[in-house]
C-alpha cells in the first residue's frame, strides 16, 4: 500500500491548471453508452475512479480507447451486457450510473450494491423513485434489478435532491418516449454539464441549472465531442493549500460561478482569492481570521445541495479553520461518518470539540505537527495531505490510493509548486 512522506511547512506557490471534473466525468462516461455512434470525451482526469468506471463501460461490449493522456473514445456500438461486475461496482459509488444507460438501450440491467466511501448511508431510493416514475419496474435484492418495455415521459418529483439520481433520471429520459418534467433535481455544476454533453448529443433538455427540468425524449442520440468542464473542487483544494502554507498561487481555466457558494463560505475562514477572467490568485501571506456574525455570534459554515457550500469541501474547510485565527461551527449535514476524521487533526495539535457525528468546533490558529496518518476516503485524505504540507515536521500519509480516486498525480503537481512531498511503497 503506497504513502506519502510529507515534509511540512514550505509555502507552495506557483501556477497551476486543474483537471477535468471527477464529478462530471463519471456520469458523462456513463452517458456515453446512450449514443449510437462514437465520443470523444476531452479532459478527462486520469484517477483512479474513472479507470475503474471505464472499465465497467469496456465490460458491456462498448470499445474503450485513450487517444491521450486525457482524451477517451468510446464506440457503444458493441454493447450487449446489461450486467455488471460485482468486482468492480464495489470499488466505486459511481458505478450505479450505468443504469440508466444499460436500461434505457437493452431494456434490462443488473447492478451489484455500489461501493466508494464510508462517509454515512448513501440511499437508493431516490434512483428507484426516478426509475418507476418512467414505467420501469425496479427491484433491490442484494442487486438493482430493472426492466422495462419501453422508457415513458412522466413528471416526477424527487424526494431528495440527489445528485446521481438526478443524473440517473436525465439518462434515461432523453430516450423515453414523451415529456419528463423531474422537479427537486440537482443542479451541481456537474449535473448541468451532463446535460451539455447529452445536449451535444441530439438530447432535448430545458431549465439547465435550475432544479427544474424538461425532457422531450428523442429515438436517438448521435455521437460527438465533448470537453469536460473544470473541476472546482480541485481549484478549492488548491485555494486551501496555498493560504494554510502562506504561498501564492495562480490556478488558470476556472470557471467563476462554479466558486461562488465555495467562495462564501471560505470567506468566513478569512480565506479570499482574486478573479481576472478565468485565473484565480491566491495573495501570499494572507491572514486567514474567522469573520464572526453580528454580534460576536460564533459563525457557522454548512453544506447542501447547490447551491450551498459543497459537502465535497466540509473536511476541507475543517482543516483550512485550524489555521484561521477565532471560532467556527462545521456543520456538515449530508453525511454522519464525513466528520469522522479530525481526531485525525487533533493528533496534530488541532483544538476542535466533536458535537455530533454531523457537528464540530474549530478553535484557531494552532500549529499543527507531523503525524502518522491513514487516509479515510478522497475528501479526508486531501485534508490530511493539507493539514501535513502545513504542519511542522514530518508525516506519513496511508492509503493514499484514497486520495488518487479523485486527484490526477496530485504529488507530482504539487512538488512543482514547492511542496516536499514523496510517493512510497
Amino acid at each position: 500500500m503506497e504513502s506519502f512522506v510529507i515534509k511540512g511547512g514550505q509555502p507552495l506557490s506557483g501556477t497551476i491548471r486543474p483537471a477535468g471534473n471527477k464529478n462530471a466525468a463519471l456520469p458523462i462516461v456513463a452517458a456515453s453508452l446512450l449514443a449510437d455512434e462514437p465520443v470523444l470525451l476531452r479532459n478527462v482526469p486520469h484517477i483512479l475512479d474513472v479507470e475503474t468506471m471505464l472499465e465497467l463501460v469496456a465490460s458491456t461490449g462498448a470499445t474503450v480507447e485513450r487517444p491521450g493522456p486525457n482524451d477517451v473514445r468510446i464506440d457503444p456500438r458493441g454493447l450487449h451486457r446489461a450486467s455488471l461486475d460485482p468486482a468492480l461496482c464495489t470499488r466505486i459509488r459511481a458505478s450505479v450510473l450505468l443504469a440508466a444507460p444499460l436500461v434505457a438501450r437493452t431494456g434490462h440491467c443488473l447492478l451489484p450494491p455500489p461501493g466508494g466511501d464510508v462517509i454515512g448511508r448513501r440511499r437508493l431510493d431516490t434512483h428507484l423513485l426516478a426509475f418507476r416514475s418512467l414505467g420501469v419496474h425496479a427491484s433491490f435484492d442484494r442487486a438493482l434489478e430493472l426492466e422495462v418495455g419501453r422508457l415513458r415521459g412522466a413528471s416526477m418529483f424527487l424526494d431528495e435532491a440527489s445528485v446521481t439520481a438526478t443524473e440517473n433520471a436525465i439518462m434515461a429520459a432523453v430516450l423515453a418516449e414523451g415529456t419528463t418534467i423531474i422537479g427537486n433535481a440537482a443542479c451541481e455544476p456537474h449535473v448541468q454539464d451532463l446535460c451539455r454533453f447529452l445536449v451535444g448529443l441530439g438530447a432535448r433538455i430545458s431549465g439547465i441549472g435550475s432544479n427544474l427540468l424538461v425532457i422531450e425524449g428523442v429515438e436517438r442520440l448521435g455521437g460527438g465531442e465533448h470537453t469536460i468542464g473544470t473541476d472546482y473542487i480541485e481549484v478549492a483544494s488548491f485555494a486551501a493549500l496555498a493560504a494554510v502554507t502562506g504561498g501564492e498561487l495562480v490556478v488558470e481555466n476556472v470557471a467563476e460561478d462554479d466558486l461562488r457558494p465555495v467562495e462564501v463560505g471560505f470567506y468566513r475562514l478569512g480565506l479570499t482569492w482574486e478573479l481576472d477572467g478565468d485565473r484565480l490568485r491566491v495573495p501570499r501571506d494572507q491572514t486567514l481570521e474567522v469573520e464572526d456574525d453580528l454580534g460576536q455570534a460564533i459563525p457557522k459554515i454548512d453544506d447542501g445541495p447547490w447551491p450551498a457550500f459543497p459537502a465535497d469541501l466540509t473536511s476541507i474547510a475543517v482543516a483550512v479553520a485550524t489555521q484561521a485565527r477565532g471560532t467556527i461551527l462545521i456543520f456538515e449535514k449530508m453525511f454522519e461518518n464525513r466528520l469522522v476524521f479530525v481526531d485525525k487533526l487533533v493528533g496534530m495539535g488541532a483544538r476542535i470539540i466533536v458535537c455530533d457525528p454531523h457537528r464540530v468546533v474549530v478553535n484557531g490558529p494552532t500549529q499543527l505537527y507531523g503525524e502518522r496518518l491513514e487516509s479515510p476516503d478522497i475528501r479526508a485524505g486531501m485534508a490530511l495531505l493539507l493539514a501535513a504540507l502545513a504542519a511542522d515536521g514530518e508525516s506519513i500519509i496511508g492509503n493514499v490510493g484514497q486520495i488518487d480516486r479523485g486527484y490526477e498525480r496530485i504529488d507530482e503537481r504539487l512538488r512543482t509548486l514547492g511542496a516536499n512531498i514523496e510517493r512510497t511503497g
